[in-house]
């Protein structure tokens, strides 16, 4: 059996005993860094206000006793937060929490449908909900019986409309209260069994299922983080993460890449988060001026506009040290041009998933630029195989299945045991992801294994042409998906969103799009190999359609193109008739 480890050695003790607010706010770890007790842990955007750890220590435990309190929530009782980035965030989370119950976070931009989906299957007894997402919250509410007063705003109405408890109310109360609840210390062990999170993933068949992250989940990713952050033996100063290097925290909170990484990781190191409620591009740019944010945690969607959106010469940039891109892969071409943009930053790839929570490879710390299109080097405590679809093993440099064994990995999946005997097997998480790990232990995530082309025999990455593709200066964002073909089997077809010079081109002149569509058809003819063709041809979209995370909704993209197509078939034999 090939098995690659991440370097770094044995990782220091992992409490098993904790939940995660008493490992954050209430002992001393040996692998913490020691911080400036005074220094901020958020600092919210929009006003520049600091929240330090004392605080959120207060308001936590004042929140915690209002809930107890007022709607008597206790172990076991799922506490949902459908909200957007917000310096109560934390509070929230650790507030449930500290009263043995479990956080399920939600999409803010979720329809009823979805949110309905969601509190059902996780038996939601509490909503905290963000004015914004509040008239979806209501309905979702009604629709599974949970009454109005279940119902908690992460912020504040305006006056004069309908009247539900707040955090702040429920702080004030909270701390004008004797404390009604006893915080339960867990037994050797029980932190590996008691849940704390129920998150959703987004996988590719069916609707989400809640993957069931217990508190030494957490706890002991923070821990590895830690441990390859120590590895870093550059210079103090040049080093990407440490105490005092400021996160831009744009990415959601309610995903594990925001929940597990970019929250508890950089608290726990001693990195003040820059809470962005709402993604803005141009609000993002300011704030990394005004701000000197120093690391930067992306999606690929954000690494596109770094690269093409033209008001980022607007802004002096130079703060950032780091720019680390996950959640979805990223084309060499695209890491590459990153390079350009910040010159003075490391810039590179991680991996991670909401079963390994989360973090499973980070960027080599003796680089300047990652290998282009590597996921980085497998973390302290990670242990790895790449197989074939025989489960035998592959060599260096051949592709296979992504299958690892951490000791964050989650329990499974909530009341789904069909899925979990495909995905969790004798203590081995199936990535479903296609690599490649090389002789030098780097990670090269080549695409989802389902989407994966197959054009006349040959195995094709979307990935691979998308990243290709948007290096053509008419190409803003783009998705590849496959049309079916009795002969060639899959046939690549390019959803592409026109740059805003080609749009105006075309505005022009409507003969310049079919201009445009030959010109990106030839450069891949051009740049790629016979099999690897657009030949399913090219498609301008507004937009490309993505979860909050970054990774493209393929499959609609492909319904959506194969049902034109067969309509399209079907008018063209009638009008033969």
């Amino acid at each position: 059996m090939r098995v690659i480890h991440g370097p770094g050695g044995p990782l220091p003790a992992i409490p098993d005993d904790l939940t995660i607010p008493q490992f954050m706010l209430d002992i001393e770890h040996p692998s913490r860094p020691k911080t400036d007790k005074n220094r901020p842990w958020m600092i919210e955007e929009a006003t520049g206000r600091e929240v330090g750890e004392e605080e959120l220590r207060s308001r936590t435990d004042s929140l915690a006793n209002a809930l107890k309190i007022r709607w008597n929530i206790g172990d076991e009782d799922v506490v949902c937060v459908f909200s957007s980035n917000h310096v109560d965030y934390p509070v929230i989370v650790w507030a449930v929490h500290r009263l043995g119950a479990i956080v399920s976070t939600a999409n803010p931009s979720y329809t009823h449908d979805e949110l309905v989906h969601q509190l059902k299957t996780t038996g939601t007894k509490l909503i905290f909900a963000h004015s914004t997402g509040l008239a979806v919250a209501e309905a979702a509410a009604r629709t599974v019986g949970l009454t109005p007063e279940r119902i908690v705003l992460v912020d504040s109405l305006p006056s004069g409309k309908a009247s539900y408890a707040d955090i702040p109310q429920l702080i004030q109360q909270g701390s004008k209260t004797p404390k009604s609840y006893t915080e339960r210390k867990l037994k050797p062990g029980e932190g590996k069994t008691k849940i704390a999170f129920l998150n959703f993933s987004s996988g590719t068949t069916g609707l989400p299922k809640a993957v069931m992250i217990p508190h030494y989940a957490q706890i002991a990713n923070i821990i590895q983080c830690t441990v390859w952050a120590e590895t870093d033996t550059k210079p103090w100063e040049d080093r990407s993460f440490r105490p005092g290097r400021t996160i831009y925290a744009a990415l959601p909170l309610y995903h594990a890449y925001g929940l597990a990484f970019i929250m508890h990781f950089g608290f726990f190191l001693g990195m003040p988060l820059v809470i962005s409620q709402k993604f803005v591009f141009t609000d993002m740019l300011k704030s990394i001026e005004r701000y000197r944010i120093t690391t930067l945690p992306a999606v690929p969607p954000m690494a596109v506009l770094f690269v093409k959106h033209p008001d980022v010469k607007k802004y002096d940039l130079s703060s950032i040290k780091s720019f680390m891109v996950g959640a979805a892969p990223v084309s060499p071409e695209l890491q590459s041009a990153l390079a350009n943009v910040f010159p003075q930053a490391t810039i590179g790839q991680g991996f991670g998933m909401t079963e390994t929570f989360t973090i499973v490879a980070l960027q080599r710390h003796d680089q300047k630029v990652g290998t282009l299109g590597s996921a980085g080097v497998l973390i302290p405590g990670v242990e790895a195989r790449v197989v074939r679809p025989d489960g035998t093993d592959c060599a260096p440099d051949e592709p296979g299945q992504f299958v690892v064994k951490m000791p964050s990995l989650a329990q499974g999946y909530l009341n789904n045991e069909q899925a979990n005997k495909e995905t969790f097997v004798d203590g081995w998480l199936n990535t479903g992801d296609e690599v490649i790990i090389n002789d030098q232990g780097e990670l090269f995530v080549i695409d989802r294994i389902k989407e994966l082309l197959k054009v006349r025999g040959f195995q094709v990455a979307p990935a691979e042409l998308e990243g290709f593709l948007l290096d053509h200066p008419d190409v803003s964002d783009v998705c590849v998906v496959s049309l079916l073909d009795d002969f060639n089997g899959d046939l690549p077809l390019a959803f592409v969103v026109p740059t805003a010079s080609a749009k105006e081109r075309m505005g022009k002149d409507p003969a310049e799009a079919e201009k445009i569509k030959a010109a990106i058809v030839k450069y891949v003819a051009d740049g790629k190999i016979y099999y690897k063709q657009l030949t399913g041809g090219v498609e301008f979209i507004d937009a490309i359609p993505r979860n909050p995370s970054g990774k493209l909704l393929r499959r609609f993209l492909r319904d959506k193109a194969r049902s034109t197509r067969q309509k399209a078939k079907v008018s063209g034999a009638k009008a033969k008739l």
